[in-house]
């Protein structure tokens, strides 16, 4: 029995190892590259212009159904007027007196609003401040104010200021102050294991974390005080004749002038998409988009 399993092992033949050599497969896809159409439809400015044109359009259309210059001038008589009046320089001098105006208003507004935001983020009284003052006067429209101003400072710039800057602190302040409480405890423990100063605390930690939030509040402020500007200008325009875009609206409609009403109203709607496109938008792309903090 041990001779013939000695014969079969003996017999069977040994099968050798095969080695495959591996050869590098490369995936081939097929892409097609898009079209025209699709690559302008990608661009973001490219989708509002066409917005813009398409409401243009209906605009023009409607005007021209109704026929009645009086009640809506149709948009190629407003943007002749525009023109007509840039040209010959009147709205150069109504668009820097409300801008002036506003600049000063709207950055007097953040400093104060960061101070607040500050002090309530250090101490409990500064907290009870701002939430006490924010549930007051937030609420309050800042042209019902206008009247105070105007027996406090008289008719001049500086009651203009003081109503923009009530349109402004409160929602920079609020919006602040809730990205201030939103930021992860990990980051605030970071921040104290480095032994941050108070500023250095809230300047290397809270700000970059809370920067969306900041962003918001200072583009809704922006529209508030813009609102607040025109309204408050439109009574200054009767009382003092002051030079902004209100009172170039206010002149335009007691002339009957209605394509020039649109026309200071259409330079307030191109500042405010040049603003939020140029200047809010390069922020944000500076800023938040780039730390990743959003998408």
């Amino acid at each position: 029995m041990s001779n013939l399993l000695a014969d079969t092992a003996i017999a069977t033949p040994t099968r050798s190892d095969i080695y495959r050599q591996r050869t590098e497969t490369v995936a081939i896809t097929a892409q097609r590259p898009l079209s025209l159409f699709e690559r302008l439809y990608n661009q973001s400015l490219v989708r509002k212009a066409l917005l813009i044109v398409i409401l243009a359009l209906l605009w023009q259309s409607y005007a021209a159904y109704m026929d009645n210059e009086l009640l809506l001038p149709t948009f190629s008589a407003s943007m002749a007027s525009f023109i007509r009046n840039i040209a010959d320089g009147t709205l150069e001098s109504h668009i820097w007196v409300s801008i002036h105006v506003l600049l000063l208003g709207y950055g007097l507004g953040i400093v104060l609003a960061a101070v607040l935001t500050s002090l309530a983020i250090a101490t409990r009284i500064g907290t009870d401040l701002l939430e006490v003052m924010t549930a007051m006067f937030n609420p309050l429209p800042a042209i019902a104010l206008l009247p105070l101003a105007m027996i406090w400072f008289g008719l001049g710039e500086t009651a203009l200021v003081f109503v923009i800057v009530q349109s402004v602190i409160w929602a920079v302040a609020l919006n602040t102050y809730t990205g201030f409480r939103s930021v992860s405890a990990t980051l605030r423990m970071i921040g104290r294991n480095y032994g941050l100063g108070h500023f250095a605390y809230i300047s290397k930690i809270l700000i970059p974390a809370a920067f969306p939030s900041i962003l918001a509040g200072m583009k809704i402020s922006w529209a508030f005080a813009w609102r607040t500007l025109i309204a408050s200008e439109l009574v200054f325009g009767v009382s003092s004749g002051s030079g902004g875009l209100g009172w170039f609206i206010y002149e335009a409609k007691n002339s009957l002038n209605i394509p020039a009403v649109f026309a200071g109203l259409l330079t307030i709607v191109i500042i405010g998409l040049a603003v939020d496109n140029l200047v809010f938008q390069t922020i944000e792309n500076r800023t938040v988009r780039r730390w990743g903090v959003q998408s």
